[in-house]
């Protein structure tokens, strides 16, 4: 080999070794005044996005800051707080927990460690519980950037199906209908700024999830109120800040869909295999991740429609 060209590409390589592993930036962008969205990857759980692959929000007030979920690491947590303390002075106060998935609650631990309180519906503690060995599981993805990593249940539950708080002359209204992608899945409402963080309940760019816990029919109950909001904006669960219209075509019509041709398959006897395979997906295979997830939530909401 040329000497040259030898030298070079152990040059090449020897910088390839030193330089750092790519950490994902958390970075808060505004939505509306006072408010802002961290918009996370919309691929699943890699050690590049650190488990960081959902939405988390912020809302300053002039007596301290909201945080709208932990992230999935204490080592994510403690970058949505640094990442947050660029936007503001403002100490965070309060972070408010939307749901029962890993990056929604797994960074309490860290926020616990700063005297910070954490806010969630009663309805996801069992769910937090029971599978918190299945989140730390399904993240060992992230090697070393897990470590520190302690699942913190939050210090404060709610029980009401909506509850409305007051923080520096900002209103939160925080509605649970049952829950829909997880059990304790909770949307935020700011009702002065017309905007809505959802949580879990809207994905948009990408295929909603279901999984075992998941039920449908109480998704679409949590939608409805979405409906009824009328939200100016949205900051979904995944996926870019969006409109109702959005929101509407991409989450709550794909449910509608795959119940209804699930109800029909159920009622008329048709088997899963069937059933699965004449599931019309074409409005919905524009998302993200369509050809994987669809013939998994048609699947899935064919044995919840058998249950009902």
């Amino acid at each position: 080999m040329n000497p040259f060209i030898s030298t070079l590409a152990a040059t090449v390589a020897a910088t390839l070794i030193a330089l750092p592993a790519w950490a994902v930036d958390v970075v808060f962008s505004p939505v509306a005044d006072g408010v802002y969205a961290y918009v996370g990857d919309t691929e699943g759980r890699t050690y590049e996005n650190e488990g960081l692959n959902a939405n988390i929000g912020l809302i300053v007030t002039p007596a301290g800051a909201v945080l709208i979920d932990s992230g999935a690491s204490f080592q994510s947590a403690q970058k949505i707080h640094e990442a947050a303390r660029k936007v503001t002075t403002q100490p965070i106060v309060w972070v408010i927990n939307t749901g029962d998935q890993d990056h929604r609650w797994l960074g309490n631990g860290y926020f616990k460690t700063q005297g910070i309180a954490s806010i969630a519906h009663a309805a996801a503690q069992a769910d937090m519980t029971a599978r918190a060995g299945e989140h730390l599981a399904g993240l060992q993805v992230l090697k070393e950037r897990l470590d520190g990593t302690v699942p913190t249940l939050p210090t404060r539950w709610l029980k009401d199906a909506d509850t409305r708080l007051e923080l520096g002359g900002t209103v939160f209204e925080l509605k649970h209908r049952g829950g829909g992608h997880t059990p304790g899945d909770m949307l935020v409402w700011l009702p002065q700024k017309s905007v809505l963080f959802t949580g879990d309940v809207v994905y948009v760019d990408r295929v909603l999830g279901l999984h075992p816990v998941s039920r449908s029919k109480a998704w679409l109950a949590s939608f409805a109120v979405i409906d009824e909001l009328k939200p100016n904006i949205i900051v979904p669960g995944h996926g870019k800040v969006t409109n109702l219209a959005t929101a509407q075509a991409q989450t709550r019509d794909l449910l509608r869909a795959l119940r209804a041709h699930m109800k029909k398959a159920v009622d008329d006897g048709t088997d899963l295999s069937a059933a699965v395979k004449s599931f019309d997906a074409r409005p919905f295979t524009h998302l993200k991740h369509a050809e994987v997830w669809i013939p998994q939530l048609a699947n899935q909401t064919y044995l919840e429609m058998e249950r009902e």
